[in-house]
């Protein structure tokens, strides 16, 4: 441990309070201690001896500052600068949740897990029934502490398209988390991307629902087994915020919003088993999420069947007074969350507490809605066993959050994630003596991670400690690789220095091949190029960055471009005279060796788009997922054709497609087979991603002109051919009707099987029988894949 992270200390706790331990008066036989009955008796029970003010306490997360040993726990500020609650003021109520005793400022696993002991035995203590709190944590690019691994970002998870990697990458996460201590996770990152310009597309998986579905739900289910908690961000509409802005309004109707932004979230909670959703910041048709009732009770509970916990996002509740404008007091807002269906008010108590009780106690909110939320708290906490009277953990002595195997599943994901967007043949790379390595975040291990990694997102403010983790950069990865790349990097993002551009220049004109890496750095509210609060005016690059490329391409010296970002940024102009571009999409923390590996050729490249390039930085948002007047056309001069699609990606070697098989007929609840033969025609083994796709060419409403319904990773030898077998479920052609009724139509269907959402080589049809049918909550959502080699 570094001295400088040994002035941040654990607490030692008080001997009788470890987690689980119950007062002495609380230790008789109730129904609600014993384990052996339902959760829901349990439950009923307990809630019959509690006051409001102790079920409100229920609802009520705590953020706690750090403390020495024997010292009073500071709690965070409230966003509104106020001073929040101290512990000692909380803890008689009981408490719902404790936010990020790991995650807030630097501790090694030894003094979290002390602190978070001390910290449950306090708040265990403190009530009269001895219930400890949940303790949750941010984890979408793995378990936010120090010392952590950093795992590649959502939209590396998407270039995969492999969700059994994703599902291993949660199961790792989970693990830590729960040897730590913690029992629930705020990810994954549900958002469907609809404008990149939105500063927090880093945390999403792409710009597909299906895509989004598969992957989001193969991270539930694995996480849920670990026995972590899920949080399904942001309930519902965040990203399709207008002009991309953070927490602006949402202008979409409502067959957009169950068509594209409800289908991830879907699937996971039917298929994943996530327990807590998070409302979204943002207000849709002029409602914030956090207020409505239609959305967190008519459709969330109702029609989608959750029973678990909706929490709120961190100062949520608060908004609705303070942002929103549609409470005029804490209590109003507390009023409005409450009955819209929102049961724990994060990170810290300040609407939920004695506002909410007073508004209880003069009958302006019906306790019943009070009893409902803590209902539905302490059911969860019954699921985690902790109204049990459980002997106390570890003591985090030997916790290892960054063990080699969570190291090498993180290789694993970053090297399927790279995508290669082209190579004129420089590619790999034959040796170092004639590289210059030269940009930005060529010596920057900024460049591998995302706003919520430890060390973007809190280690900034500690700039004395070390990472926590070895995060090799490109420079150091290559150089590995490939002996003698000279490097000419800089440690400017924006290329603020002409000296930065004027040596890289140098540099490429007396090298064989220049690789010129650029892209983003991640920061918190303008406090980098993406991340939350981050959101970008255009999608040129940051800075200088197109005029540092501009000046190395000048020199006529091949050129690798390194795309190292949290978006997708508008590239034609540097594309079009690069001799390969490579895109990689904050690749964690063994991303310069993905990286390097790719350019040297030890690993072949297998990532494709999940997110279109756009040709121009300022035209309009680019989404394959676009009806065909919202494409391009002769009516207008404005052509929003990206520069890359989704879905794409090359290899070191080329595919044929062939054979396309269709069903012909099958009735609106029936299932159509599509198959075709992929044939490895290179010198070279590789993985090709086949995707299909559907398309409705008469319908009743406006429908995209295609939408993903299916995909298969095919590894190939040279001259090997397989064929994919997709089972498509008549289910996966429905849509939002003009009644807003979701239907399957009969008619004709047509099919496209290919490389990316624009190359798709082989087209079909088939026709689907009878009437009209309207689906349920038990529709297919996922179409079935087998690849048999031949």
């Amino acid at each position: 441990m570094s001295e400088a992270i040994r002035g941040v200390r654990g607490v030692v706790p008080a001997p009788g309070t470890e987690t689980g331990a119950v007062p002495a008066a609380s230790a008789t036989r109730e129904p609600w201690r014993d384990r052996g009955l339902p959760a829901a008796e349990r439950v009923a029970d307990l809630l019959a001896r509690m006051t409001p003010e102790e079920k409100a306490g229920q609802l009520a997360g705590f953020w706690a500052m750090p403390a020495e040993p024997g010292e009073p726990v500071a709690p965070m500020e409230d966003d509104s600068h106020e001073d929040a609650p101290s512990l000692e003021d909380v803890l008689e109520r009981g408490l719902g949740q404790l936010t990020r005793v790991f995650g807030t400022v630097p501790v090694t696993p030894a003094e979290g897990a002390a602190r978070l002991r001390d910290l449950q035995g306090r708040v265990a203590a403190g009530n009269r029934f001895g219930v400890p709190a949940i303790a949750h944590e941010e984890c979408l690019n793995g378990f936010m502490t120090w010392g952590a691994t950093v795992f590649p970002s959502p939209p590396a998870w998407g270039a995969t398209f492999d969700p059994g990697l994703v599902a291993e990458m949660a199961t790792a996460i989970g693990a830590s988390m729960r040897a730590a201590g913690v029992h629930q996770g705020l990810a994954p990152v549900l958002d469907v991307v609809r404008d990149a310009r939105w500063g927090r597309t880093e945390e999403c998986i792409g710009e597909d629902p299906y895509l989004v579905g598969v992957l989001g739900t193969a991270y539930v289910s694995a996480m849920e087994r670990s026995g972590i908690v899920t949080t399904l961000k942001h309930f519902a509409g965040y990203s399709a915020s207008r002009a991309g802005r953070n927490m602006a309004p949402t202008p979409i109707g409502p067959r957009e919003f169950a068509d594209v932004v409800l289908e991830p979230f879907v699937m996971a909670l039917r298929d994943g088993g996530a327990r807590s959703v998070m409302h979204s910041y943002t207000d849709v048709d002029g409602m914030p999420a956090a207020a409505d009732e239609r959305l967190l009770t008519g459709l969330l509970r109702e029609e989608l069947g959750f029973t678990g916990v909706v929490v709120s996002d961190y100062f949520g509740v608060s908004f609705l007074e303070t942002r929103h404008r549609v409470a005029g007091s804490r209590g109003e807002a507390a009023a409005l969350a409450l009955r819209a269906g929102l049961d724990v008010e994060l990170p810290t108590v300040r609407c939920y507490g004695t506002p909410l009780i007073e508004q209880i106690l003069r009958g302006a909110v019906p306790e019943e809605l009070l009893d409902r939320a803590a209902g539905r708290v302490l059911t969860l906490k019954a699921e985690l066993g902790l109204l049990d009277e459980a002997p106390a953990g570890g003591d985090g002595a030997a916790l290892d959050f960054d063990p080699p195997e969570h190291r090498a599943l993180a290789r694993r994901l970053a090297e399927e994630s790279v995508v290669l967007l082209a190579n004129d043949g420089v590619l790999p790379l034959r040796s170092g003596s004639g590289v210059a390595l030269a940009g930005p975040l060529a010596d920057d291990p900024s460049g591998m991670m995302g706003c919520y990694t430890f060390p973007s997102h809190v280690g900034r403010q500690h700039p004395e400690l070390p990472l926590g983790v070895e995060i090799p950069t490109l420079a150091d990865a290559l150089r590995a690789e490939l002996p003698g790349v000279r490097v000419a990097g800089s440690d400017d993002v924006f290329v603020a220095d002409d000296a930065d551009i004027e040596a890289a220049v140098a540099a490429a004109r007396d090298a064989e091949v220049c690789v010129l890496a650029l892209g983003d750095r991640a920061g918190l509210f303008g406090r980098g190029t993406s991340g939350e609060g981050c959101d970008a005016e255009t999608l040129a690059l940051p800075g200088r960055q197109a005029e540092l490329a501009a000046a190395v391409l000048d020199t006529g010296t091949p050129t690798v471009i390194v795309m190292l970002t949290g978006r997708p940024y508008a590239i034609e102009t540097i594309a079009d005279r690069a001799a390969a571009v490579v895109q990689a999409f904050f690749p964690g923390e063994e991303g310069g060796r993905a990286v390097a590996g790719i350019l040297a050729g030890r690993a072949e490249p297998s990532g494709r788009m999940p997110i279109s390039v756009p040709r121009r930085a300022s035209g309009p948002p680019v989404t394959y997922l676009r009806s065909l007047m919202d494409g391009g056309h002769d009516w207008s001069m404005v052509d929003p054709v990206p520069l890359y699609p989704f879905g794409y990606g090359l290899t070191w070697t080329s595919f044929e497609y062939s054979d396309l098989k269709a069903g012909e007929r099958a009735a609106t609840d029936g299932t159509v087979t599509v198959s075709a033969v992929v044939r490895n025609t290179g010198e070279r083994a590789g993985t090709e991603v086949a995707q299909l796709y559907l398309s409705d060419p008469v319908a009743s409403v406006v429908r995209p002109a295609r939408w993903l319904a299916g995909w298969a990773r095919i590894r190939l030898e040279p001259g090997e051919a397989a064929r994919v077998e997709f089972q498509v479920h008549a289910d996966r052609t429905s849509f939002t009707g003009p009644d807003l009724r979701r239907i399957v139509e009969p008619g004709v269907v047509e099919v496209a099987v290919g490389r990316s959402s624009a190359d798709l080589p082989l087209r079909g049809s088939f026709t689907l029988d009878g009437p009209v049918r309207e689906l349920g909550p038990d529709r297919v959502l996922t179409v079935p894949v087998e690849v048999t080699p031949l």
